[in-house]
């Protein structure tokens, strides 16, 4: 075996048909100790107090970053998807290695403007490509597989959520609307309270003053328990099924 086909089982996600190599487990920490510099950075107390900390660090993720994405580009001909006379120049222009690239440009951007926040997290995208394949992959394909088995399930309940919204709204709407017109003078305004109930978030913004607005809230706050309970039945049962169909399927 080739240094370069060496390489290439450590470098390329695809080259293993389940896990992730040490090499990508490495990159993944980095992607995420990059984004916690992000994050941190935020802080200006923290950010003006360790300034130079953090741009030493942040040239130090560009260099190994800027390095690994050559070694990919480097062993990309070993994969047979980019084999052949313009393989690299393939691989250049695929997906994955745009979104690797894209990776990089944040840290060109935020070196002169630091205000490129949004650009830094990007980075997280980057977890995708080196750690796609493996139980990762396994446990966002049986996921699929539940959703799309209770796919009418899953519309069912979505659609008795919308009925149970609007009913509610209606209802406030008619309550208190006229002790209330900022926050109920309209249904559409009566739904984000509707919204805030029925999800059990309860901000406490707005809340009914009527005793039959007061009534009726409570009725809602009861179904909204049910509410939220009933599609993480269903996705739980369906993903613990075709859990257990991949299981008998390898065995």
């Amino acid at each position: 075996m080739s240094i370069r086909e060496r390489l290439f089982l450590e470098v390329d996600a695809t080259a293993r048909s389940h896990g992730i190599s040490r090499f990508n487990r490495v990159i993944c920490v980095l992607i995420i100790v990059a984004v916690m510099l992000a994050v941190l950075e935020t802080e200006q107390s923290i950010a003006e107090a360790y300034h130079q900390f953090f741009r030493s660090l942040e040239w130090m993720l560009f260099g190994i970053f800027l390095v690994e994405y050559g070694l990919r580009v480097y062993v990309a001909p070993v994969n047979p998807q980019f084999s052949g006379r313009y393989g690299r120049l393939k691989y250049v222009f695929s997906v994955w290695s745009i979104i690797d690239l894209l990776a990089l440009l944040p840290f060109l951007l935020t070196a002169f403007n630091s205000t490129a926040f949004y650009l830094r997290l990007a980075r997280l995208l980057r977890i995708l490509r080196v750690s796609k394949l493996g139980r990762f992959t396994k446990a966002w394909a049986l996921l699929w597989l539940a959703i799309v088995k209770r796919r009418y399930e899953l519309m069912l309940s979505g659609m008795v959520a919308l009925l149970l919204l609007l009913v509610s709204s209606t209802f406030l709407y008619l309550f208190e609307a006229a002790e209330q017109p900022e926050s109920f003078g309209s249904i559409p305004r009566a739904l984000w309270w509707s919204v805030a109930t029925l999800t059990t978030v309860g901000y406490g913004d707005v809340t009914p003053l009527s005793a039959a607005g007061r009534f009726f809230a409570g009725i809602t706050a009861v179904a909204g328990i049910g509410l939220v309970a009933m599609p993480t039945g269903i996705l739980a049962a369906a993903f613990s099924d075709a859990f257990q169909a991949q299981e008998n399927t390898e065995v």
